[in-house]
Order: structure tokens, then sequence, then C-alpha cells
């Protein structure tokens, strides 16, 4: 199976990220107005976060992860349907697609919070009241976000987390704030800053 290459475009590249934002906007716009207690998470956080320091240190996501709680689950289907989003559930993720036709990279994924993404790790989701007034939209606070980064740790979680490290947004006083295991994931990304 041979790839199709559509040919090179600044205005491509330029959509795929509006596309994000417009796809962010939407639906916390969406829970704004219903009313549902929530937060940007993930990528849109830590670019939302990267960007108080240094907007050119900021990168581009194709993901929108949102925390809600569960017992809120219903309103927040309501309200993103509502917007034309279309609800999925697959593999353990509530995902609303960007429209009936739209691919999974397409979607806004919700994260629960209080819950554990897996079992055994040390430190549920935070609420989404430990979150701040970003403007736009509200997003999950700084501790709050280095906390589920050093939790799930897979490598685009390390990349953020060397990010905000970067811009100066965490260092080595952070580590006591943790328990042992996640302390000693800061640490070891505080030491090998290049990886």
């Amino acid at each position: 199976m041979s790839t199709q290459f559509s040919p090179f475009s600044l205005d491509r590249m330029v959509r795929a990220v509006e596309k994000v934002r417009e796809r962010l906007s939407r639906a916390v716009g969406a829970l704004e107005r219903a009313g549902i207690a929530y937060a940007v998470a993930g990528e849109n956080a830590v670019a939302a976060w990267v960007s108080r320091v240094d907007e050119s240190a900021a990168r581009t996501t194709r993901d929108v992860d949102i925390l809600v709680r569960r017992s809120d689950l219903d309103a927040v289907k309501s309200a993103l349907e509502g917007a034309g989003f279309v609800h999925r559930h697959s593999s353990d993720l509530d995902l609303f697609l960007d429209g009936p036709e739209a691919k999974a990279r397409d979607a806004v994924r919700l994260v629960f919070a209080n819950e554990k993404v897996r079992l055994h790790e040390s430190l549920a989701n935070p609420d989404v009241d430990e979150s701040e007034d970003a403007g736009l939209f509200r997003v999950v606070s700084l501790p709050a976000l280095v906390q589920i980064k050093l939790t799930d740790f897979r490598d685009t979680d390390r990349t953020h987390l060397r990010d905000l490290i970067d811009v100066g947004l965490i260092d080595e006083y952070w580590c006591p704030r943790f328990p042992p295991e996640l302390a000693a994931r800061l640490k070891s990304l505080i030491e090998t800053p290049g990886g």
C-alpha cells in the first residue's frame, strides 16, 4: 500500500492547527453554556502554560483532552452532541468525534477527574476544581498538570514535562510535592534534560 501525498502547503499546516483550536473552542463553549465543570488538560494545557512564559516554546497538538467528572458524563454527552460532536466509547475511552465522518484523531477525549487511568498508578487524576481561568476556557492548574504528566509518563508526557522544565515553570523544588515514585521521575527528567 502506497501513501498518497498532497502537495506541501503552509495553508494546510496552518489549517491543521486552526482545526484543533476550533474543536477546543466549540467543546468548551458547549460545556460552559451547559454549566458543566471542566478543565482543559493534556497537550493544550501544556501549551497554555508554556506560552505564558515563552510562546515560541509552545508545541502544537492534534489532541483535545478535557477533564470532567464521570458523574457529569450524561450532561457532557448532551452538551457536546448538541455542538455537533459524535460520541464513541472505545477501549475504555470516551471520545467525541468532530462530526460523523471524523477520524479518532479529530476528536475530543474525556479524562475523568478523581479516577486512575490505570489501576497500578499511584495517584488519581485531580479534580476539575484544580484549575484556573485562562480567559476563553478553564485549564488545569500547573501542579495538577505536572501530576497527570508524571503519573502517565509516556514518551509524550516526558516531552511535555521537559517543555515545562525548559521554560522554568517547574524545577527540582517541585519534587517534594509528589509521592517518591513520581518525585524520582521528575528528578530524572531534570537531571537529563536532553533525554
